[in-house]
């Protein structure tokens, strides 16, 4: 199967979530609640110029239903882009099965794992393309 590259707009603000990831693991490092890391990392993507939302929900429809209390994504990034945040010992497979449903769920393509009690963040994150 080939799929067709993701755009320029999803490469430029999966840079700056790097960036944004890279600044607060530097000033803060590891050790602390995912939600401490969220308020951190949207932060530094505003500073970017970057539009966010936190703790979205996404809709579920099942058997002709929806139902809009299915599952809420940690953060969407100028519309386009899923990151889900944690601060875990061990990055669990079911993680990166969570964001891959949510990029099929909200048909976005580009989506980040980012694992914030890492010693090193470039560690802590995966890049998910679908």
């Amino acid at each position: 199967m080939s799929y067709a590259p993701i755009s320029p707009e999803e490469e430029r603000i999966g840079h700056a979530i790097v960036a944004a990831a890279y600044a607060v693991h530097k000033a803060l490092g590891p050790g602390l609640l995912e939600s401490v890391y969220e308020i951190c990392f949207c932060h530094e993507l505003g500073k970017q110029g970057l539009s966010y939302q936190r703790q979205v929900s996404i809709p579920i429809v099942y058997d002709g239903i929806r139902f809009d209390e299915g599952l809420r994504l940690d953060v969407l990034i100028e519309d386009e882009v899923i990151c889900e945040l944690k601060s875990v010992d061990t990055l669990n497979p079911v993680f990166m099965a969570q964001v891959l449903s949510y990029l099929k769920l909200s048909g976005k393509r580009l989506g980040f794992l980012i694992n914030f009690n890492v010693p090193l963040i470039k560690h802590g994150i995966k890049r998910i393309v679908l």
